[in-house]
């Protein structure tokens, strides 16, 4: 509960609103259907990747970079921070989403919002199918994360930014075939929010 009367708490938890914000603004900005035909998920998948590099880079020496709810709660499992601190990162994470997502669903012709890339589940793919796609996903960009911030690593080269951009582009370069690649329950819940839309929400 001390940490309520840090300022650096405080621009911590700012940093993950503002991170969270901007990732899903791009996101789901680069996700939207402008044209007709196959959609190119190599694009969207490297939108998706670019901006969780540039945003944990930018905002990892403030908040350590989490802006994903999954992300924060497996730090608090493996006892990297305090419940106190996980809760309102989470919170942050949340509304940042919500408003990244309402940003651009405020600029984007009413012909070609959609459903704002709500995740939903791929023809053929069960609640099952997807729960463990999903899992799966989520633990390698996890796992990934823990190895390349932990200090006691030796001989670590190269950017922890960039890794964890690559592990967020490889999640949805097979994820947006089943679920359209959640790994972020922020990312998911926004656009839920906006469309009103929670039956075929899955996660």
């Amino acid at each position: 509960m001390w940490e309520f009367r840090s300022v650096s708490f405080w621009r911590a938890v700012f940093a993950e609103f503002y991170g969270t914000m901007l990732f899903v603004f791009f996101g789901l900005g680069a996700a939207l259907r402008w044209t007709t035909g196959p959609h190119n998920v190599l694009h969207v998948a490297f939108c998706f990747g670019l901006a969780a590099a540039t945003f944990v880079q930018s905002i990892g020496h403030i908040s350590g970079g989490h802006i994903n709810p999954a992300v924060t709660f497996a730090f608090l499992i493996g006892s990297q921070m305090s419940l106190f601190r996980a809760v309102f990162y989470i919170v942050a994470q949340c509304l940042g989403a919500l408003a990244g997502a309402a940003v651009l669903y405020g600029v984007t012709p009413i012909n070609m919002r959609g459903n704002l890339v709500l995740n939903t589940l791929q023809p053929g793919i069960s609640m099952g199918m997807a729960t463990t796609m999903e899992v799966f996903l989520t633990l390698q960009l996890v796992v990934c994360i823990f190895a390349v911030t932990d200090e006691r690593r030796n001989g670590r080269l190269g950017s922890a930014a960039l890794a964890i951009g690559f592990s967020v582009l490889m999640g949805h370069l097979l994820g947006i075939y089943y679920t359209g690649a959640g790994m972020n329950p922020a990312r998911s819940f926004a656009p839920a929010v906006l469309v009103r839309n929670f039956v075929n929400h899955w996660e």
